[in-house]
């Protein structure tokens, strides 16, 4: 190596190293904002529970807009005939912030879709796709099995998994779990445990991550009205979801 190389070299080495703090201090700055995000959420559904007696206020009661699976992996849910406004939800299954999402706006974005206010196109990928283990497994563990799921009943297993959430660093979504999680909601039969063993999302979680790349998706929850990202206002109130939906109008 010439005298030309080795500062070179050094410089380079010193570079990556910055890089890779600044990466991780990224991550902690995330982390820390949603922590933050879950408590916020936390507080304010407990003094709703107390102000209304107990009453979730803003859960649906009574039918759901229809579930259907596409080519891609999503799944749309909609009313016959309703084709817009059109809200897209990328979400992790080992997301904390996704699952804050669901707690906080998961029943108003159904109530809206049975209402026939708007179609909704949940795409779940693997947003940890390359993180260190065991956050990589979970994640990846979690959607292999939700595109085990038939279309009728996933969104019944999508909110028992967000329900069953654990923390990134522990090892979770195990599959003996995620078979038992499913027969809970009324997914039973040999196919579906085959088809978790097998890691069977296969090339439809493949598909689901090129979409997510091809949306430039760099977080999640990422939520979009006709292709606009929405603001954590919306994304984490009742109310702000649904003026927006109402703003986007047909």
């Amino acid at each position: 190596m010439s005298n030309a190389e080795g500062p070179r070299s050094a410089r380079e080495r010193l570079a990556a190293e910055r890089a890779r703090d600044e990466v991780r201090a990224r991550r902690r700055r995330a982390l820390g904002m949603v922590s933050t995000t879950v408590a916020v959420i936390a507080v304010a559904v407990v003094a709703a529970v107390l102000v209304r007696g107990g009453d979730s206020g803003d859960r649906p009661q009574g039918a759901q807009a229809p579930t259907t699976r596409q080519p891609d992996g999503s799944i749309v849910m909609a009313e016959p005939g309703v084709t817009g406004p059109v809200l897209e939800i990328f979400e992790d299954f080992q997301c904390p912030a996704c699952k804050a999402m669901e707690d906080a706006t998961g029943d108003t974005v159904r109530r809206l879709a049975a209402e026939g206010r708007v179609k909704v196109v949940y795409r779940p990928f693997s947003l940890f796709r390359t993180a260190p283990e065991p956050t990589r497994g979970n994640s990846q563990r979690a959607l292999n099995a939700s595109f085990c799921a038939p279309a009728d009943r996933w969104l019944a297993y999508h909110d028992r998994l967000f329900e069953e959430q654990g923390p990134e660093n522990a090892v979770g979504f195990e599959n003996r779990d995620l078979v038992s999680w499913a027969e809970d909601v009324g997914i039973g039969g040999g196919a579906f445990a085959s088809c978790v063993a097998r890691g069977g999302g296969g090339a439809a979680a493949e598909r689901a991550d090129a979409a997510a790349r091809r949306a430039d998706v760099e977080s999640t929850p990422w939520v979009t009205l006709n292709g606009r990202r929405l603001d954590e206002d919306a994304v984490f109130t009742p109310e702000g979801i649904r003026g927006a939906v109402r703003n986007a109008g047909r």
